[in-house]
């Protein structure tokens, strides 16, 4: 009996150091962030090549913080848009959230991905009653082999209009909280040993929300396609940039469940070899002849100036209207046009939107109202204190001390005179102090417009240099 008692005594004794050095034993896993790819397909061998040697390595989850398509014209014009859905299945990914841009094509059609992913979509502060996007969660769990538990939660960015940046028509049915009190309360909730906010918000609003929240062991962001690796106030913020040039890698060393470091770096995809069956898969893809048809050509390149320049000419002459008005970010090409061919999916890969063109009766005091609110923009950060507005007549903002317009000089313009004014939809739509009269939605799309002008005036030349400027002058 003594022998008995004495033995489980001793067995209990090894349970316990063996359950205590299983807890307190170092462990470490990897977590693998993209945003904003924009259906950029030309890196996605090199990411599979990356995910492949990372989980032949360490435990490794695979992540997306938003804006998978608008942007390559054999993925926008693709059925459902699935083709970049089937290619993150192949090469692995775990957890995404959504973007605004994932908004673009309707909500059936993201639903529909959605429902063809083979990874967790989660999105905290949008809500849908009754809507085809009801089964999106507001966040989902990982745990590791050593059962570390690791909570995903994701948010989308939302404006004082009620919803992410888009047209009005895509978020019918849909309500969005504030992103950043949603990631909060969503964060006091969890039970995980790591937390993780996928954020769609922009690396100013996650900045904001780390500043003063330290909820979050990690923030992966996008939206504002920058480069970012910082610590704030404890948390790790990262971003990638976009187009995935870059993926983020983000080592996280724990000790039992209790974490001990974060390290997040930005590693160029170029590094890596392709992945030859994922290389297979895009050609696949890129079988439609019609976007391959040459409609025009470049006299010379062009960088995103010239393109806007471009494009507010196109919908100037194609209106007979006065003046053309384009929004800079609705030119896509960042990176502007080399001289020579252009094709179809190049033109639409610029304008992905499906943009329809409207005409106004607008005044230089309108026009002036227009430009300083948005210059000023205190909702859309990103947009504001840059020229964002760019016109086929030439203005210059006056800006005081503090960066802040005042005034706008229309050298070509007469006060009081209504000009006939060509811009974008979007524009005409989000734009706030947008005074105009006479107001005609046009069947004319943007795309269409660009096909027909490379047709009719190849070679185009076009100027690179900005008509607009900012000027600071002391308010008197």
């Amino acid at each position: 009996m003594k022998k008995g008692v004495y033995s489980g005594t001793f067995g209990s004794f090894i349970v316990f150091g063996f359950l205590m050095y299983i807890m307190l034993s170092p462990s470490e896993f990897v977590i693998l962030s993209t945003n904003d790819m924009h259906a950029s397909l030309g890196n996605m061998p090199r990411l599979a090549t990356a995910i492949k040697e990372c989980r032949d390595t360490v435990f490794t989850i695979v992540v997306d913080a938003g804006d998978r398509w608008t942007g390559n014209a054999y993925v926008d014009l693709a059925e459902g848009r699935l083709p970049i859905i089937r290619l993150m299945n192949a090469v692995g990914y775990n957890v995404a959230t959504l973007g605004n841009h994932d908004f673009d094509p309707g909500q059936q059609v993201l639903a529909g991905a959605i429902d063809a992913a083979e990874f967790e979509v989660v999105c905290a502060n949008m809500h849908s009653k009754g809507g085809v996007l009801d089964g999106v969660a507001p966040n989902y769990q990982i745990v590791t082999p050593e059962g570390v538990e690791i909570d995903f939660v994701g948010v989308v960015t939302s404006y004082s209009n009620g919803h992410p940046d888009g047209n009005d028509v895509n978020f019918e049915g849909l309500s969005f909280s504030d992103p950043q009190s949603t990631a909060e309360r969503e964060c006091e909730g969890l039970q995980g040993d790591v937390k993780v906010l996928l954020s769609h918000m922009g690396d100013d609003r996650d900045l904001q929300l780390a500043s003063r929240f330290g909820g979050y062991d990690l923030i992966i962001g996008g939206h504002t396609h920058r480069i970012l690796d910082t610590l704030v106030n404890g948390t790790v913020v990262g971003q990638a940039g976009n187009k995935l040039r870059n993926i983020g890698v983000t080592r996280v060393k724990m000790r039992g469940r209790k974490v001990v470091n974060i390290e997040y770096e930005n590693i160029p995809l170029k590094s890596y070899d392709q992945n030859a069956e994922v290389e297979q898969m895009i050609e696949e893809i890129e079988v439609n002849p019609d976007l391959k048809l040459v409609v025009g050509s470049m006299a010379k390149g062009v960088d995103h100036v010239g393109l806007c320049n471009l494009q507010t000419k196109i919908i100037k002459e194609a209106t007979n209207s006065d003046i053309g008005i384009y929004h800079r970010g609705g030119v896509r090409l960042k990176e502007g046009l080399p001289a020579g061919d252009v094709t179809i999916k190049t033109l639409f890969d610029n304008e992905p939107f499906f943009s329809q063109v409207h005409t106004a009766l607008m005044t230089p005091a309108q026009l002036r109202k227009l430009i300083i609110t948005k210059y000023n923009d205190t909702v859309n950060a990103k947009e504001s204190h840059v020229i964002d507005l760019y016109a086929t007549t030439p203005y210059k903002i006056i800006v005081d001390e503090n960066d802040m317009a005042y005034d706008v000089a229309f050298p070509r313009l007469r006060e009081g005179k209504q000009y006939k004014v060509a811009i974008a939809d979007y524009v005409a739509r989000n734009y706030q102090n947008f005074e105009r009269e006479a107001e005609v939605r046009t069947p004319l799309l943007v795309f269409d417009l660009d096909v027909a002008y490379f047709m009719k005036n190849s070679p185009v030349r076009i100027s690179n240099e900005m008509k607009q400027r900012v000027v600071m002058r002391k308010k008197e």
